[in-house]
């Protein structure tokens, strides 16, 4: 008989992947049961509680009868993942019960004005203008947790996350407060991690101050934005928000830029600045000789600060738990717990607050920290073994970025519906300046609460590298080419997935093939390249400057203001049409959306312009009228996080390539539709603008375009008298009239005769119930000797200029 009491057991080197099923698939249910309402949500957490029972029975059996056959292993791993999703499931049922207690969900049926009880749960953030633009009120967005809502005769005792949309007031309330305040309650989006938006709120009555440990916090980051505050702008907005999440003194141009390039995650916490303090922790402990058992005390007590300092508010816990997994997953000794940590890391966070499962943050932080730990330790050794010597250190630092953007790509392409060249080279850049503005920035912060002076002189060890980091994103989105269009939605996204996992399958022999044939090498990264480089549908003629989107009944108006980049006056009425020109013209950044006026043929769409795209600002007549449209509008704005100010007479813009002028409002007319004659009107010259040394390629020749928004003849008249008093306006040449009102017969003829134009363009839908455009308007401007193109029956139109020659028009056809 063969003894097997000194049998050696095997040593088990890989990584242990048993439980990244089970966390996955509970991920994939929460979702779904996010979006089928919580009346099914309900139901699930009662069929969760059977199956949670089922998995326990089951596993207890199997470990009874513990055998070595395949059918054990499988029946694990068929009991964690029942277990995970039954966990889960009831956990997002208590949290939907929880939430739908009382009469929270009548009054925001009915739009009722409501009293509300609630805490902040967030810093209140301004929606607000550029410094020194005139504005009517500047909003205010702020998340806060109800207890006690009253309205329509009922009081009720809540429980219930809400967003709040107020004035300026509402800055003076601090993360952590007690207050109550009046507004309208409007429904939230199905499926979003707040019940309801309050609209208009006014001032709110403070009944309770914050407990004294956020009260220190909220100390701490007042004295570090002080210590910053004479840095130069970018570094002085990325300091704070690389190290306490405070993004308030970013300019919005370097934003726009970070979000072009695939690096806003590094102008807000997350799990790898985490994972950057914590390791910076660590090493401390082991120079001073702190001994190991009271190490990770430390190191939860610095993360449990850590995460009061920034506001543990989700997105916060949820890179501090990434952060602590990623730094077990670059750990040598420590690496096979690393997916069993992130595994369990996914099902706790679920637990905690299930609406994280459609956060797009959340997944980024997944998918990053998954790549953290299933490539970044060997990939950094195998770019380390290729470097120098005196440069093998940056091994590492190179991997970390590089295996967190080949995970998240996918999911990029669902938010962008492009592929982004510059995001790689970018965040390979600026990843080893990471490090040192977090650890310098977090050593700021401390000696700012002692002493201010060594606070702001020590500021410039993370300003120096923050502002590497900002050069960075400047550069890399100023480059052409820098993205092409790459389908939307799951398949696209899969799709890129699979392009992601044959490439890195495909990386070892690519490295071999490299050195022995690097002549043959670039010869097919030359290919490759001509091959994804961005292709023009055709439909446009010659470097396109302006274009008409047929979005139905409706105004999108597109101004080119550099590569990949435009100005966009109104968004029509449906988000997909809009967001479907955009992409077949391949814009990425919206420099401004300029919405005229708020009737829902030009604002409904604005979800769909916003979808995966930078958007820098927008721009509004100062008349909210009609209340709805208006409510939309600036939620969807507080959601994306993208300032809004208002345009009025006599303003003046320049957005790249792009000069503009705005001639109207000046006054309220009540005659006729008040939206309607509250239009913004403007005329714009395209492709000769004061920044055209940027984008040379565009720049030859302008196009000048007057935009008329839906006025009628009151506001025609009175725009027509500015225009007569203006010397500049009488020499200024009109090359395309933007039609009002969708070729209206409510027009002024004098108007037309002081704007001749070779070609009007009129925005309308086919088969319109408004008889869009009229006869006898047609008439009137085919006697003026306008060229008229229409939307309904040619499509999108677009408008070119080669040097010195006449306009060019090409139309996409219906």
């Amino acid at each position: 008989m063969t003894s097997t009491a000194h049998r050696p057991v095997p040593t088990r080197t890989g990584l242990d992947l048993r439980l990244l099923i089970p966390s996955l698939a509970a991920w994939c249910v929460a979702v779904t049961l996010l979006w089928s309402g919580a009346r099914t949500v309900i139901v699930a957490g009662v069929a969760g509680v059977s199956l949670l029972s089922s998995a326990w029975f089951v596993a207890r059996s199997r470990v009874r009868a513990r055998s070595c056959h395949r059918g054990h292993s499988r029946a694990v791993s068929m009991g964690l993942t029942t277990g995970a999703v039954a966990l889960v499931t009831m956990c997002l049922s208590g949290h939907e019960l929880i939430r739908a207690a009382g009469y929270l969900d009548e009054l925001v049926d009915a739009r009722a004005t409501v009293t509300i009880v609630a805490f902040v749960e967030s810093d209140p953030r301004p929606v607000s203008p550029r410094p020194g633009r005139r504005v009517e009120e500047r909003l205010v967005t702020a998340r806060l947790r109800v207890i006690e809502v009253m309205g329509r005769g009922m009081v009720s005792e809540v429980s219930a996350p809400l967003l709040v949309v107020g004035d300026d007031r509402w800055l003076a309330v601090a993360y952590g407060e007690q207050i109550r305040a009046v507004g309208r309650l409007v429904a939230a989006e199905a499926g979003d991690d707040v019940v309801a938006i309050l609209q208009g709120a006014k001032a709110p009555e403070v009944m309770a101050e914050a407990p004294a440990v956020l009260r220190g916090a909220a100390y701490v980051r007042t004295r570090f934005r002080e210590a910053t505050a004479l840095l130069p702008a970018d570094p002085a907005g990325l300091v704070p928000a690389l190290v306490i999440g405070d993004t308030s003194a970013t300019p919005d141009d370097l934003t726009a830029a970070m979000k072009a390039t695939g690096m806003s995650h590094l102008s807000a916490v997350s799990g790898s600045n985490v994972s950057l303090i914590l390791a910076a922790a660590l090493g401390l402990c082991r120079v001073v000789g702190i001994r190991r058992r009271w190490r990770p005390v430390l190191a939860v007590i610095l993360l449990g600060g850590f995460v009061v300092l920034t506001r543990p508010e989700p997105s916060v816990v949820r890179a501090a738990v990434m952060g602590v997994v990623g730094l077990v997953g670059m750990s040598m000794n420590r690496q096979r717990m690393a997916v069993p940590a992130l595994s369990t890391a996914i099902i706790a966070l679920l637990c905690w607050d299930p609406w994280l499962a459609r956060s797009y943050g959340f997944a980024l932080s997944v998918l990053a920290t998954l790549g953290l730990v299933l490539f970044a330790s060997s990939w950094g050794e195998w770019i380390a073994r290729r470097l120098p010597t005196w440069l093998a250190g940056m091994g590492p630092a190179l991997a970390v970025p590089l295996a967190a953007q080949v995970m998240v790509a996918p999911v990029v392409v669902l938010l962008q519906e492009s592929v982004q060249f510059v995001s790689l080279p970018a965040n390979l850049l600026a990843g080893p300046l990471v490090g040192p503005a977090t650890i310098g920035g977090v050593a700021t912060a401390l000696v700012s609460v002692v002493w201010m002076p060594a606070a702001q002189l020590a500021a410039w060890v993370p300003g120096v590298p923050a502002w590497g980091i900002a050069v960075v994103a400047r550069v890399a989105a100023s480059m052409p080419g820098g993205s092409a269009p790459w389908p939307g939605g799951p398949w696209g996204a899969a799709a890129l997935g699979v392009v992601c996992v044959m490439g890195v399958a495909a990386g070892p022999w690519v490295g071999y093939q490299v050195r022995e044939r690097p002549a043959a090498a670039v010869a097919a990264f030359g290919f490759l390249v001509a091959g994804l480089a961005p292709v023009s549908s055709g439909w446009a003629t010659g470097a396109w400057r302006f274009v008409a989107c047929a979005v139905g009944q409706g105004d999108a108006l597109v101004a080119a203001s550099g590569p990949g980049r435009a100005v966009l006056i109104d968004v029509g009425p449906d988000p997909e049409l809009v967001n479907e020109c955009l992409d077949r013209l391949g814009i990425h950044t919206l420099d401004a959306i300029v919405l005229t006026h708020f009737h829902a043929d030009h604002v409904a769409g604005l979800v769909g312009a916003l979808r995966g795209r930078s958007v820098a600002e927008i721009i509004t007549c100062p008349i909210r009228d009609p209340p709805y449209e208006v409510d939309t509008v600036f939620a969807a704005a507080a959601r994306a996080g993208v300032p809004v100010s208002e345009a009025y007479a006599g303003d003046r813009y320049e957005w790249g390539l792009v000069q503009a002028r705005v001639w109207w409002p000046a006054r309220v007319i009540r005659d006729g539709s008040v939206p309607n004659n509250a239009s913004v009107v403007m005329t714009m010259s395209v492709g000769g603008g004061g920044s055209a040394a940027n984008a040379p390629e565009l720049a030859d020749v302008s196009v000048n375009v007057a935009l008329l928004g839906d006025i009628e003849q009151p506001s025609a008249r009175a725009i027509l008298s500015a225009w007569r008093r203006d010397p500049a306006a009488g020499a200024w040449r009109v090359d395309v009239l933007k039609v009002a009102h969708h070729g209206s017969a409510n027009r002024d003829d004098a108007l037309l005769d002081a704007m001749p134009a070779p070609l009007a363009v009129i925005c309308v839908g086919a088969g319109n119930d408004y008889g869009h455009p009229a006869q006898p308007t047609l008439a009137a401007l085919v006697e003026r000797g306008f060229r008229v193109m229409r939307t309904d029956r040619d499509g999108d139109i677009a408008i070119s200029r080669e040097a010195g020659g006449p306009l060019l028009v090409s139309a996409r056809g219906p």
